[in-house]
């Protein structure tokens, strides 16, 4: 591949090679590098962890091409396209740069730009469908700056990937306009242009403009349906104001890691931890009641039986510990506890999907049961709840697409109804349809033994 860099590497790039030397140890600490960044530095140690592979030759494909399509059709940000083809995409035909959008766990949703550049992009599956996340290929602009928060530039041999050392990228995360979640990633990629003080400004206009477009068109849509005739309509919720860390325009991501996990991964303004099993409980259930909980209702939430307020006092100790370590602004207020700020779990945003219809996403998104290990009476309330709705979304409104993803999940290994259900979608002719007959089968023979 054609180096897209310059020869005279800026300082921190020729910083970074010397630091690959180093990649090997990076989870126990990588050594003090004069000029490596120290957000590299801590995204290569992430990278280690997540046991990305700085050798691997390509991204990994996430999503082939018939479920990108039905993904993008429902994703939030196919709403916003236009803005961006209009101020992004379109300059960059012919200014040697790709833009690329991917959705908020790392997954390249829409690359355009400089025809010559793609092609030589899709060396390293810098294509639609491909994942680009942190834990997957390493430190990257897309995954960076959707683990960080912010807008970041990552430049030449920065990248984690060693066959991404010719390239260079600028990134920001989308946020809700109204929520302030997470909804993506906007990327420049290209030569050493891509990384320009100027690009960095371009991409977060940009951003700030699709975000007002949305807000807009969201506004405007409310004010269609105040103008219908009246019609016996929900009542509209408020939303409540953004309190600390996630604020209007705000590149701040909070989130908490539940599904399919016995310890939960919280992440507050691009740091992140490991929870012990009974905090991941304890932010699980805080962050599912914002308006707070008394220490005895969420003892009863949390211990089996009879809970101990005693006891849940000292946990909470150790709690505000760990936070006050992570962020002071993080820790729990008390009478009653509440977070002092907006936490997304995962399991949330899978609800939300399953509200809005978008069922593929919300499975895109579900990596398994909440805390499957946890016997907390709170936490077996919300596995169920997620769990059951996920299953009731996919059998009444999936594809035979999504029936069948749905069926590798550990809790619908056994689950017969949805082997029915998948063949009753599946095409006659289907080449899939054998596989379902013969795993039906055997477990309706496992059921009458």
């Amino acid at each position: 591949m054609t180096n897209l860099i310059q020869p005279a590497a800026e300082p921190h790039q020729r910083a970074a090679l010397a630091g690959h030397e180093y990649l090997d140890g990076a989870a126990a600490g990588t050594p003090e590098i004069p000029g490596l960044r120290k957000l590299i530095k801590e995204s290569w140690q992430r990278s280690a962890r997540f046991k990305a592979n700085p050798d691997s030759p390509a991204a990994p494909l996430a999503m082939d091409r018939d479920v990108l399509e039905d993904y993008r059709s429902q994703h939030p940000l196919a709403a916003i396209m236009p803005v961006i083809n209009k101020l992004l995409v379109q300059p960059s035909h012919d200014s040697g740069l790709l833009v690329a959008v991917g959705d908020e766990v790392g997954r390249l949703l829409w690359v355009d730009g400089d025809p010559v550049l793609q092609r030589r992009a899709e060396g390293m599956m810098f294509v639609p469908g491909a994942d680009w996340s942190e834990a997957t290929v390493g430190t990257s602009a897309p995954g960076t700056a959707l683990a960080l928060g912010r807008g970041i530039q990552i430049a030449g041999a920065e990248h984690y990937q060693r066959t991404v050392h010719p390239w260079s990228c600028t990134a920001v995360p989308f946020h809700d306009p109204d929520s302030g979640a997470v909804l993506g990633v906007v990327d420049i990629t290209g030569t050493d242009m891509a990384v320009a003080p100027h690009t960095l400004s371009l991409v977060e206009a940009t951003v700030a403009a699709a975000q007002a477009q949305l807000r807009v068109e969201r506004l405007q849509l409310a004010a269609e349906l105040a103008s219908r005739p009246a019609r016996r309509r929900p009542a509209a919720t408020a939303s409540r104001s953004p309190r600390a860390g996630v604020k209007e325009g705000s590149l701040y991501r909070n989130s908490l890691q539940l599904l399919g996990r016995d310890q939960a991964l919280l992440s507050i303004e691009g740091k992140t931890v490991v929870l012990s099993a009974r905090h991941s409980e304890i932010l699980a259930l805080l962050s599912s009641h914002p308006d707070g909980l008394s220490a005895e209702e969420l003892s009863v939430l949390l211990y089996p039986g009879e809970g101990s307020t005693m006891t849940l006092r000292a946990e909470m100790v150790r709690l505000r510990k760990v936070l006050q370590q992570l962020n002071p602004a993080a820790v729990p207020g008390s009478r009653p506890y509440r977070l002092p700020l907006d936490l997304v779990p995962d399991s949330g945003q899978v609800l939300n999907c399953l509200q809005r219809g978008a069922h593929r996403i919300a499975l895109e998104i579900y990596r398994g049961a909440v805390l499957p290990k946890s016997e907390a009476p709170g936490i077996i309330d919300l596995r169920d709840r997620v769990s059951s709705l996920m299953r009731e979304a996919v059998l009444t409104d999936g594809s035979a697409e999504t029936v069948l993803k749905y069926a590798e999940l550990p809790e619908a290994r056994d689950d017969v109804g949805v082997r029915r259900a998948a063949l009753k979608l599946l095409p006659a002719r289907s080449p899939k349809r054998a596989a379902v007959v013969a795993d039906l089968e055997r477990l309706e023979a496992e059921l009458r033994a």
